[in-house]
């Protein structure tokens, strides 16, 4: 059996931690340095990073916090945000991220996505797609941090993204993210049954029981959340957790 990947997911703004809701309203939810301590003492997989302003700025990544913050984590990160050419891919690569997502820069230019893979590998490149369901029930691949609307089709990008050589697709729904309402379940079905790659879901888990039922119901390869690992209760108090992963692989 292919063991389930479950990955916390945690947003940078300037140097601290934030939750959005529909990639709106960020709300600070502590010092990342903090977080990733806690994590590691939890024996987390795998960690998702993404700077949420890199790309709206028009500015790098920021390499000082991506090199703190890969000195303190014992498992692997993707790091996404700001990443706009292969130099700058490089440099996220030697200070010890083992992934990089590509999200905005590809929909400007896609063969940065085969430049990169071409020198490091498809596994180190993640093709991040952030989607939101239209007025008519059609979906739409957005950019700049789920600011502008490409008109593209998720499955259509995500096939693209698999032809220019990503290693895994990472599927962001902005009208469930930090609902904790669920995942939607109808797109991620739709895009994993067109591409060969693996791919990464996230937006909507409020529960062990999403995380379960996506897998159940779909052929994903992972699930990524944020909220249900920093907050506790109705009042969504910060509190970091992680689930029991012989939970969910026996489920």
């Amino acid at each position: 059996m292919v063991r389930k990947r479950v990955i916390p997911c945690l947003l940078l703004k300037d140097r601290g931690l934030v939750k959005t809701v529909k990639f709106k309203e960020p709300k600070y939810v502590g010092d990342p340095i903090n977080a990733i301590r806690i994590f590691n003492e939890k024996e987390v997989d795998e960690l998702v990073l993404l700077d949420i302003e890199a790309s709206r700025l028009n500015r790098e990544p920021n390499y000082e916090l991506i090199a703190e913050v890969a000195g303190e984590c014992f498992m692997p990160i993707c790091y996404g945000g700001g990443i706009k050419t292969l130099d700058h891919a490089e440099k996220v690569f030697s200070l010890g991220v083992e992934k990089i997502s590509i999200n905005t820069a590809a929909l400007v230019d896609l063969s940065l996505i085969r430049q990169i893979a071409d020198k490091f590998g498809s596994q180190s490149v993640v093709g991040s797609m952030d989607c939101r369901k239209g007025f008519w029930g059609g979906y739409s691949v957005f950019s700049e941090n789920g600011t502008k609307d490409t008109k593209r089709s998720p499955v259509e990008w995500a096939q693209a993204l698999e032809v220019a050589g990503v290693g895994e697709i990472f599927l962001n729904s902005i009208d469930r993210d930090g609902t904790q309402k669920g995942f939607d379940t109808s797109l991620v079905e739709s895009v994993v049954s067109q591409v060969h790659v693996p791919v990464i879901a996230c937006g909507g888990a409020g529960s062990t029981s999403d995380l379960i039922d996506l897998f159940d119901r779909t052929g994903v390869s992972a699930v990524a959340a944020g909220s249900l690992f920093v907050f506790h209760g109705k009042h969504r108090a910060v509190l970091i957790s992680y689930p029991d992963i012989n939970v969910l692989n026996a489920g």
